[in-house]
This record gives structure tokens, sequence and C-alpha cells, in this order.
């Protein structure tokens, strides 16, 4: 199994940008995936997540409203639009997976939020 994560950067307040995460080792379409983040000093916490067919997203209060995430199961890719980014946002964002009873992460990517 492996998460690879892209798309960080350093965006301004305001900005937006679109994380990927591209999965291999495991058949994609038929599990739920989530992304995390996780801040300085700060536990991880979950992001958002969606089932296996992409019909059902849940999502964190902080990012309600600005985060949308979405799948592509041909391409074996979730993905993470962050629109209206704020400087809390600022963290290492994981994609994550739980495939027979074990946690699979990326290797993270950094959003950093600032003017």
């Amino acid at each position: 199994v492996q998460l690879v994560e892209s798309g960080g950067g350093l965006v301004q307040p305001g900005g937006s940008l679109r994380l990927s995460c591209a999965a291999s080792g495991f058949t994609f379409s038929s599990y739920f995936m989530r992304w995390y983040r996780q801040a300085p000093g700060k536990e991880r916490e979950l992001v958002a997540g969606i089932t296996s067919t992409g019909g059902i997203t849940n999502y964190a209060d902080s990012v309600k409203g600005r985060f949308t995430i979405s799948r592509d199961n041909a391409k074996k890719t979730v993905y993470l639009q962050m629109n209206s980014l704020k400087p809390e946002d600022t963290a290492v964002y994981y994609c994550h997976a739980i495939i027979r009873f074990h946690d699979y992460w990326g290797q993270g990517t950094q959003v950093t939020v600032s003017s």
C-alpha cells in the first residue's frame, strides 16, 4: 500500500490549493478515504472523509464550506480542494486509509498560509 500526497505549498490568506493523494497497492475504489492535518505543536486532526463511491462526504467544522473532498476511482486519487485559506490552516496534510484493520498514511504535504 502506498499513499503519495502532492500539491502543498505557500499561499496567501484567502487563496486556494488543491491537494492530491495517489494510491496504489490496494483496491482503491473499495475504501473510505480521509484527509488529516497536523499543525506544529498540535495533535493530528481529521479534516475530511469520503466514502468509496464518493457519494457521502464529511468535514471538520473548521473547514466546512471552504474545503471539498472528492475522488477519482479510475485514477486512484483522492483530492482536497481548499478555498478561502486561513493562517490557521497551516499544517502538514496527510492522506489516510484503513485497509484490513491497518492504518496507512502518506508522507504528508506542507501547506503554509501566510502573507
